[in-house]
């Protein structure tokens, strides 16, 4: 989430949720942070039509002032589709560093932006139903600037790969950005655009999404978080509502 500069002034909690576009932050040597939330997701496209309740997590371990290991899940998911038995079990894990490596360089867009890249791994970790297929990587640059009267940007773009139901490896694309307004010291709310895959139509096509969200900053290591999300096309979700919780240690 883009409001890492703020953060860093004032030693107060910088998270990667609850927007998509990554911080490019990490959370300093010796420090663990933990960030989850409940999210609800319907998807009037699919046939059946399914909800799916899950718990995505992310749990951040300072192993430097510039990297971090990173342990990420979708956690816990009940499915329920129209006509169809009930699905529930726990989804795959990603093993994951971040490095963060430079801070802004100047004032605005007129200046180099604070940088990080993401190198993930998705392991079929998950139960039967909720598998993925073989190891699945990612790579994902996150820049974001500070900017005036309290408006920050973040853009990420990044590549992954993807095996289908045959075992047949494929790459895919990914973008977004977001624009965030920090209202005061604990409030700050965002807009984002999100493609989390650019991909040809026979490996699933391209998935957009609209969403929104405000943060509220309980203490410097305590921030909630709510979003809405709105799928912009027949191959994404809908809607989806989440409520979040980071917790710095």
């Amino acid at each position: 989430m883009p409001f890492a500069a703020h953060a860093a002034d004032d030693d107060s909690i910088s998270t990667d949720r609850p927007d998509f576009v990554e911080s490019s932050q990490v959370v300093g040597k010796g420090r663990v942070q933990l960030e989850t939330s409940v999210q609800w997701e319907r998807d009037r496209h699919a046939d059946p039509v399914s909800r799916t309740l899950s718990t995505p997590t992310l749990l951040r371990i300072g192993m430097g002032e510039s990297t971090e290991l990173r342990i990420e899940t979708e956690g816990r998911n009940i499915i329920h589709s129209s006509g169809e038995a009930t699905v529930a079990g726990y989804a795959d894990t990603e093993f994951g560093v971040k490095w963060h490596l430079a801070d802004q360089q100047g004032e605005g867009f007129s200046g180099a932006p604070s940088m990080g890249v993401l190198l993930h791994a998705a392991l079929p970790s998950g139960s039967r139903a909720l598998r993925g297929h073989g190891v699945r990587p990612s790579l994902r640059l996150a820049a974001e600037w500070d900017l005036a009267d309290g408006y920050s940007f973040g853009v990420m773009p990044g590549l992954a790969q993807e095996s289908d139901d045959a075992g047949k490896r494929y790459g895919y694309g990914i973008l977004a950005a977001t624009l965030g307004k920090e209202f005061n010291e604990r409030v700050r709310g965002f807009v984002e655009l999100a493609a989390p895959q650019i991909a040809r139509a026979d490996h699933g096509g391209t998935q957009a999404s609209f969403d929104t969200g405000v943060t509220y900053l309980v203490n410097k290591d305590l921030q909630l978080d709510v979003s809405l999300t709105h799928g912009l096309n027949r191959r994404t979700p809908d809607l989806s509502l989440a409520f979040g919780l980071s917790l710095r240690m």
